[in-house]
Formats: C-alpha cells, sequence, structure tokens
C-alpha cells in the first residue's frame, strides 16, 4: 500500500479494492450514470444492465433461486432492518444470540417495544451457536431465529447449515446476517436452507460503500416497511408484491452496483475457499503473535482453520481506542478499538465496562509482512501506554 501504511481493519471496510472495481464505478459515472429503470434512454438502459448485472453476480455467489431474489439496499443494516421488521409482528418471538451486531440487537429491541418476544442465547467462542440451544428456546410463537454467520468481535463462525436444516425442519424462518462472510465463505442459500440473508457489499466481495442487499427466498411472505417509486406500475399506488420491486424502491446506486459486480467477479475468480484460506492464515499467525505479548489475549477462537480473519485483543489496563489511535499516529497501521457496535459481544466477552477490544481484520490484500509488523506496533504500544497510565 501506498506510503508504507499498513490497512487491517477489512471488518469495518475493505482496503484497497481490486483495481477492476475502481474501473468499474468510474466507468459507470462517465458512461452509464442514468437513472436504472427511469427512461428509455441509451444511458438509462445501460445503468440498468449494470444493476441487473450486479443481481445476477450475487445470485450467482449465493445459488440464489433467481436473481429476482436479490433486493438491493444502502448496506447489510438497512437489510436487515427490512428483513427482520418484514416478518415479524406483534405476539412473534424470535431467537437470536448474544454476540449479534447491533443492526441485529437494535431492532429486535425496538420490536420487543411493540410486543415482539426475543431470546438471545449464548455462543461459544470456538464452536458457535448450539443447535441444541436453539431447539430448547422454540416455541409454539417462534417466528424467526436470526444470527449472524461470522461474529464482527471475536471471528466465530456459526454453523449455519445446521441451524438452517433445523429451522426447515420446523417450519421457522431462518436469517443470517452475512456482512462478515459474504465473499469471505461459501455460501449457498439453498443448500443451507437460508429464508433471508443480509450482506454488505463494502467488506468481503470488495464492492464501494453504499452498497448491500437482501436475498429473500421464492415464497417467503413479508411486509414492507418503505414504499415508492420502482419505475414499474407507476400507475399503481400501491406498492408492487413482485421481488425485487416489492423490497427495493428508489433511485439504486448504480455506480456502486458496477463496482459490486467486479468485485463479485475478482472473489469468484480468486476462489472463497482460497480466500478463506487466506485470511485464516494471517489470523492464527496474529495469534501466535499475540500470545507472546505480555497484557495481550484473543477474545475468540484459538488457532483454528475452520475461523474467519476477524482478531479481537483485549488489553490489561490498557484502552484499545488508545492502542488504536497510536498504532495510526506513531506506525501508520490501521486497526480499530472499542465495541465495535456489538455491545451484547462485549457484554458476553466482560470488556464491555473496559471499553471493548482492539480489533485487527486482515483481508485478501495483506501479507505475513504486514502481520508481522503489526505484532511488533502492538507490542511497542502496549508497553508505552502501560507506562504512561
Amino acid at each position: 500500500m501506498g506510503n508504507g501504511a499498513v490497512y487491517l481493519d477489512n471488518a469495518a471496510t475493505s482496503f484497497p479494492k481490486p483495481e477492476e472495481v475502481y474501473t468499474a464505478v468510474l466507468r459507470a459515472m462517465r458512461e452509464e450514470c442514468g437513472n436504472p429503470g427511469r427512461s428509455g434512454h441509451r444511458f438509462s438502459l445501460a445503468a440498468g444492465r449494470a444493476v441487473q448485472d450486479a443481481r445476477v453476480m450475487c445470485g450467482k455467489l449465493f445459488n440464489a433461486e433467481s436473481p429476482d431474489c436479490i433486493a438491493f439496499s444502502a448496506n447489510a443494516t438497512v437489510a436487515l432492518n427490512i428483513g427482520i421488521k418484514g416478518v415479524l409482528r406483534p405476539g412473534n418471538h424470535v431467537i437470536t444470540s448474544a454476540f449479534e451486531h447491533n443492526s441485529v440487537s437494535r431492532p429486535l429491541s425496538h420490536l420487543e417495544r411493540d410486543g415482539v418476544s426475543v431470546t438471545k442465547l449464548p455462543m461459544d467462542l470456538e464452536c458457535g451457536l448450539s443447535t441444541e440451544d436453539i431447539k430448547e428456546a422454540l416455541r409454539p410463537d417462534t417466528r424467526l431465529v436470526v444470527c449472524t454467520h461470522v461474529s464482527n468481535v471475536t471471528g466465530t463462525a456459526n454453523d449455519i447449515a445446521s441451524i438452517g436444516a433445523l429451522c426447515k425442519d420446523r417450519g421457522i424462518l431462518f436469517m443470517v446476517d452475512a456482512a462478515q462472510s459474504a465473499g469471505c465463505r461459501a455460501i449457498n442459500v439453498r443448500d443451507m436452507h437460508i429464508d433471508l440473508l443480509a450482506f454488505a457489499g463494502h467488506k468481503g466481495v470488495f464492492g464501494p460503500q453504499g452498497t448491500g442487499g437482501l436475498y429473500v427466498r421464492p415464497g417467503v411472505e413479508m411486509s414492507t416497511i418503505m414504499q415508492g417509486g420502482t419505475g414499474r406500475r407507476s400507475e399503481s399506488l400501491v406498492q408492487p408484491e413482485v421481488m425485487p420491486d416489492k423490497l427495493e424502491t428508489g433511485t439504486r446506486n448504480s455506480p456502486g452496483l458496477a463496482g459490486l459486480a467486479a468485485g463479485i467477479r475478482f472473489v469468484l475468480d480468486a476462489g472463497i475457499e482460497e480466500i478463506e484460506r487466506k485470511e485464516a492464515s494471517l489470523a492464527n499467525r496474529l495469534i501466535k503473535g499475540i500470545a507472546g505479548i505480555d497484557g495481550a489475549r484473543v477474545a475468540g477462537p484459538g488457532l483454528a482453520q475452520d475461523r474467519s480473519g476477524i482478531v479481537s485483543v483485549i488489553l490489561e489496563n490498557v484502552s484499545s481506542v488508545d492502542a488504536a489511535l497510536m498504532m495510526d499516529a506513531a506506525f501508520n497501521i490501521a486497526v480499530r478499538g472499542g465495541l465495535h457496535c456489538a455491545a451484547d459481544a462485549h457484554i458476553s466477552l466482560g470488556s464491555a465496562d473496559a471499553g471493548g477490544a482492539l480489533r485487527i481484520s486482515p483481508g485478501y490484500f495483506n501479507t505475513e509482512d504486514e502481520i508481522d509488523c503489526c505484532l511488533a506496533a502492538l507490542e511497542a504500544c502496549v508497553a508505552e501506554l502501560r507506562v504512561e497510565s
């Protein structure tokens, strides 16, 4: 990376992007920036083709039944809100985990005020959610199980295929937050019995910020939380029932979606298994090095191949935010300190009162040398901050 910077905050947003992503966005802005689906001239048609291309690529990435199962949104948070609020009603029961991002926890907390009942289950840091715990938590009024695929705090991966099979067997909807796994781990919505899947475009699939979406299995009944222009059926004052128009309203981010399509192509060409292998290898290198740093411990899975690239470190008597600031200012290394928009997870870890943890999240473009530089910087920062305190 230019100017000697080391970027290790890929769980927040991936950087750098593949060159073809930058090229696709710029081309769309310069040559294809009509309003998709709103006019019949060449610029609108070109933008519409870019949007449809992105829809097809997302469908391919997740093995969706049809590209029209994908409704685009501004990010995974919007997609999660659309899905959660679209299927839950007062009197319903939902099961989730105590390690969810606020994009799940806050909508559920909001719905509790309207009569939705929420059960939060503990999550094993090595193995993730237990299907046995889910079975025991099921009730006659259980409508939905919603959980993360990969924790944005600990990197723990849930066995979503097993959870999906359980939900299918019991006739319960299953929703997955794939913000940290799309592009980094193989996801097959049909084989894994996933009914709804929210994904971010700007993380593991290397798209621009402001992109994301929601997969909805055909036949899932849900209401809309937004209504507006769709470019089709303009004569009707009622929101269309067909996907993706039902959930995708207003002008779409066609330049961003052109970049998203390019990012997914890069992921599929590189191979998701290879991306997963490399990120896990870099994470394991981090974990080995952190074990030798006095006053630092990993909050999450230990050395394992089946883990994501996310590594969070709890620092003894040292502020994670201060450590992140020092690593940036003194060593030109970008990591993230704090609660990571996941208060429940840090409460479960016992790190909430201490201000959270230092999260280091390598990506596909990072190197072993950069990991070693990060470890040396972390050790120096912890030693310096401990002396100052």
